[in-house]
């Protein structure tokens, strides 16, 4: 893989019992973990791949606030509180920094749309600060150029990608939970239709709840237990670019690019809701509930090729428990980056920070979006199977909710007040009709 991942060490070996089993390692299953063992609860989780090895480490690390859905707005609170707390606790080191996000703009409707988002987020408690073009020019004098506007959250932040997931699985063994790599969960076992435990590849873990974070698996392994849930991945490419000793911007978004500093002084360029579409049978199944986010998209949505039917992920097929599944033979989702999507992300970055053009491309590297019709995850129990717990569909937000989502999830299954409301996010509301709200930010 050509993004940076810290190694983590762990057992080979699964229990052969536990309170709760979550699948998937990624930066949603972790987080879960950690807060159902801080909670006393035996904990395992089951990941196929690497920890972190997916979309976890390869978004851009942002944890914001800012222009966020509403109905996400409350996660992303009260995880920005959750990265720092966790640090805190632990000790462990996941980048986490609040030092604002900076947007910069030309563009007057967009302009407009910010101060109604920072009206709506006033209300909310969280402030944002609107930028004149005297000021925005002042804080974007990196750029080298006048701006008409722009917006700065100074609670906001980032994380660093390449060790936040790591790190939560280091924290969680440390706690006594279980977390065991290149370990596939093949499915679910069922008794008088609930969950009595969960089938991997090395063994039958017998418990009373799963948790399913299983990214751009999520769909694909829900078909198993005969469970709809509309998934359809998009293929979003990521440029590196070496270090430089002029400092810039930490996280900058400015017309149609994002520039963030991770700390080895390097800098990812990514452009925003920009990505290919593999056709797969999934997506054939559920592109009518997604004609609405395509359609609102279509300036940064391409088709794509074979990578998605060659990875697997989002087949319809119905797999066997006692043979190996499609996750076995594709460990690690590594898609092809998009030579046309690097080469346009890179011009772009370099004409909004003319100092990249110093710094030569390191690596490049793509990753698949698990993405829900209305751009909101599925958090909750499927009605369906008792005992199962959905954690899925996190549309390119995970990353920074991760922890929200992870508490919220221990919430549910531990019977705790819920951190938030989780209405919003209930898997049941997929099975209304495909036309409703797409999430504006």
């Amino acid at each position: 893989m050509s993004q940076p991942l810290r190694l983590v060490e762990t057992s080979p070996n699964p229990p052969a019992r536990a309170d709760v089993v979550v699948i998937g390692g990624g930066i949603i299953g972790v987080f879960t973990a950690y807060y159902l063992a801080r909670r006393g609860l035996s904990v395992a989780v089951v990941e196929k791949g690497r920890i972190g090895a997916e979309q976890s480490s390869r978004n851009w690390g942002w944890c914001r606030q800012q222009n966020r859905d509403a109905r996400e707005l409350p996660m992303a609170t009260k995880s920005l509180e959750l990265w720092e707390q966790f640090a805190a606790d632990t000790g462990e080191d996941t980048g986490f920094n609040r030092h604002g996000l900076l947007y910069l703009s030309d563009d007057d409707d967009e302009i407009a749309r910010w101060a109604r988002w920072r009206d709506f987020a006033k209300a909310a408690g969280v402030t944002t600060h609107m930028l004149s073009g005297r000021q925005a020019s002042q804080r974007g004098q990196a750029t080298g150029r006048a701006w008409k506007g722009g917006v700065f959250s100074p609670s906001d932040g980032t994380a660093d990608p390449a060790r936040a997931a790591p790190a939560v699985a280091a924290a969680l063994m440390k706690l006594g939970g279980s977390v065991h790599q290149n370990c596939a969960a093949r499915g679910i076992e069922l008794e008088g239709g609930r969950v009595s435990g969960v089938v991997t590849e090395a063994g039958t873990i017998k418990t009373r709840t799963a948790v399913l974070a299983g990214g751009a698996w999520a769909s694909s392994f829900c078909h198993q237990l005969g469970v709809r849930f509309p998934l359809a991945t998009v293929r979003q490419s990521i440029v590196r670019v070496s270090p430089l000793e002029q400092r810039l911007p930490d996280a900058l978004a400015g017309p149609g690019v994002a520039v963030t500093r991770r700390p080895d002084g390097s800098h990812i360029l990514a452009i925003s809701g920009r990505g290919r579409v593999d056709p797969t049978p999934q997506l054939m199944r559920f592109a009518p509930q997604f004609v609405p986010m395509f359609a609102k998209r279509w300036r940064n949505v391409f088709p794509g090729g074979l990578e998605g039917i060659r990875w697997g992920h989002e087949t319809r097929a119905r797999w066997k428990l006692d043979a190996p599944t499609p996750m076995e033979r594709a460990r690690i989702l590594d898609p092809k980056p998009d030579p046309a999507g690097v080469r346009e992300t890179h011009r772009r970055a370099v004409d909004l920070l003319p100092a990249l053009g110093k710094a030569p491309i390191a690596s490049a590297w793509a990753g698949y979006i698990d993405s829900t019709p209305d751009g909101i995850p599925g958090v909750g129990e499927v009605p369906e199977v008792p005992g199962f717990i959905l954690a899925a569909g996190f549309s390119g937000h995970g990353f920074g909710i991760g922890p929200g989502a992870g508490h919220l999830i221990a919430d549910l299954v531990t019977g705790a007040e819920p951190i938030f409301d989780p209405a919003p996010f209930r898997p049941g509301r997929f099975n209304k009709s495909a036309w409703g709200k797409v999430a504006d930010f």
